[in-house]
């Protein structure tokens, strides 16, 4: 359900990946981990934003049998936030997977009314993570 392209030498936890997608949709989801350079590459590429990001996500158009889209996430940001926030590095790349996933389901944290927010609250609740990026970005 979940293919995963790891880059880098970060350990990837599949089976709680996994997990949360099911929680979510049957769609396949591709997840790619990378390095700052490439998700620059990336955000400058597809965003005009250049410089580093923690996570980009890349829907597809829904189509019967399509993959629902493509999560990038950079290793490099995951280390540097969870020394930052003082959790485990695959606490972030969780945290950062489920952001992700939520943009590729059509969420906006930025224009809705909160819905993306609560979402990500439950879903933290549920696989017993900490504080989500919408909530760390509010405080």
């Amino acid at each position: 359900m979940v293919a995963i392209d790891n880059q880098t030498q970060l350990p990837i936890p599949q089976a709680i990946i996994e997990r949360i997608a099911r929680k979510l949709t049957d769609r396949p989801i591709e997840l790619l981990v990378v390095d700052d350079s490439t998700i620059q590459r990336l955000n400058r590429q597809f965003r005009s934003i250049d410089r580093p990001t923690d996570v980009l996500s890349f829907p597809l158009e829904a189509t019967p049998g399509a993959p629902l889209g493509s999560i990038v996430i950079s290793a490099d940001r995951v280390v540097e936030a969870a020394r930052r926030f003082g959790h485990s590095p695959e606490e972030e790349l969780l945290l950062l997977f489920i952001h992700g996933l939520l943009h590729l389901l059509g969420y906006d944290h930025e224009q809705d009314r909160g819905e993306m927010r609560q979402l990500e609250v439950e879903l933290i609740q549920a696989f017993n993570l900490p504080s989500s990026l919408i909530v760390r970005s509010e405080s």
